[in-house]
């Protein structure tokens, strides 16, 4: 009887050699048999926007392409006059956006090539007619452009019409800020609508506004007339102080106090409201007009007087600026007819260091409060009033 030892060993050297005796399960006996399927291919699918046979659609609204399960190879819309629209894909081919606006009352054809997964090629057009406005509206943002501001500048838009479609009109205008800056709109009223920060800017923000309202539809087929940009700069935190009682003003640069002038404000017939003030514009060799509130000149309150230097706060005609008739007073009395009368030299230096936007709080006047409603006072309204947004 042979040794089974050495039998085994035999057949296990055998083994080794030719690499392993092991036997396949059924499962690897089916992998050999059938190598794995390739992935499925599928059909290119287009989409235009605005679709086939679309009409009053708005000539400010993107004109857009999107394919899906392959690539796009070429894009063109052409207007029935022959005018062709620029536009561009992105980077992998499969977007395109038209580069230019429309125009009101025309016909235009989207036309739309690519390349499935599968290789087939495929194409798809939409021929549609932009909207003829019943009336046209423009916008003007109350900032100049590259201005140097201050923290508290709110950006202002005013309206040539009623916007009955509020929230298509903020979709159209943007507001954005480096470093980023959380705020909102405020309507208060149908023409005039608010962007302001939640707190006040910090200085050296750079801020971009840009209202591209041109063909969009703002109800009632009013639609916008032009795109509006522009910028500004947030300058230093620049916060005056006025007093009606001590009858001195103080005013801080960065957090620093830098300066205490004497002032004399509103009068108890003709107290200065109460509240904080944000600098509008900057005025030399100003005329003082009581009439332009309603008061005559010739009346006994009436007046009529160029100043060196006058500073606006408010619409209703409240400034700071030099007085030098009422030297004598400052720092002891308020004897003006609201606004805060400085000597010339302190109204020089006020302006020669501050700015549109910056701050000017009013305490113990005696007076009303300050409507949130005249001038640049928007600081009036607490944050969980402006967010509610004004006017339906």
């Amino acid at each position: 009887m042979p040794n089974t030892r050495r039998v085994f060993a035999a057949v296990m050297g055998v083994c080794l050699i030719a690499g392993g005796c092991t036997t396949p399960t059924s499962a690897e006996e089916s992998s050999a048999a059938s190598p794995a399927s390739p992935p499925e291919t599928q059909s290119l699918e287009l989409d235009l926007r605005p679709g086939p046979k679309a009409d009053d659609v708005e000539p400010g609204k993107p004109v857009t392409v999107a394919a899906e399960h392959g690539e796009l190879t070429k894009v063109t819309l052409i207007g029935a006059d022959g005018t062709v629209v620029k536009g561009s894909l992105n980077n992998d081919s499969t977007a395109w956006r038209a580069g230019e606006k429309l125009g009101f009352g025309k016909e235009y054809t989207l036309t739309a090539r690519g390349v499935g997964e599968d290789g087939e090629r495929a194409m798809k057009r939409a021929t549609f007619t932009t909207a003829v406005p019943a009336q046209t509206v423009s916008v003007t943002p109350a900032v100049v452009d590259g201005a140097t501001v201050g923290v508290g500048m709110p950006v202002s838009f005013r309206f040539s019409a009623p916007i009955s479609d509020k929230d298509a009109a903020e979709r159209a205008l943007r507001v954005t800020s480096e470093p980023k800056t959380k705020g909102g709109f405020y309507w208060f009223n149908d023409e005039w609508v608010v962007w302001r920060p939640k707190d006040h800017w910090e200085p050296g923000t750079e801020v971009t506004i840009d209202a591209d309202i041109y063909g969009r539809d703002f109800g009632n087929d009013m639609y916008g007339a032009q795109d509006v940009s522009t910028s500004m700069t947030i300058g230093k935190r620049v916060v005056a102080v006025a007093n009606g009682k001590t009858h001195h003003m103080s005013v801080w640069i960065d957090g620093h106090k830098v300066k205490r002038m004497p002032i004399s404000m509103g009068k108890p017939t003709h107290p200065t409201p109460h509240g904080t003030y944000t600098v509008m514009s900057e005025h030399y060799d100003y005329t003082m007009d009581s009439s332009t509130y309603g008061v005559p000149v010739d009346d006994d309150e009436g007046y009529e007087i160029t100043v060196s230097h006058a500073t606006r706060l408010s619409y209703s005609g409240i400034f700071y600026h030099s007085a030098p008739w009422s030297v004598g007073d400052q720092g002891n009395r308020n004897v003006s007819h609201g606004c805060l009368n400085l000597s010339t030299a302190d109204a020089e230096w006020m302006m020669n260091n501050s700015k549109p936007g910056d701050l000017v709080r009013v305490v113990k006047s005696g007076g009303q409060r300050l409507e949130p409603t005249d001038g640049f006072s928007v600081w009036q309204l607490p944050w969980r009033e402006w967010r509610t947004g004004g006017v339906d």
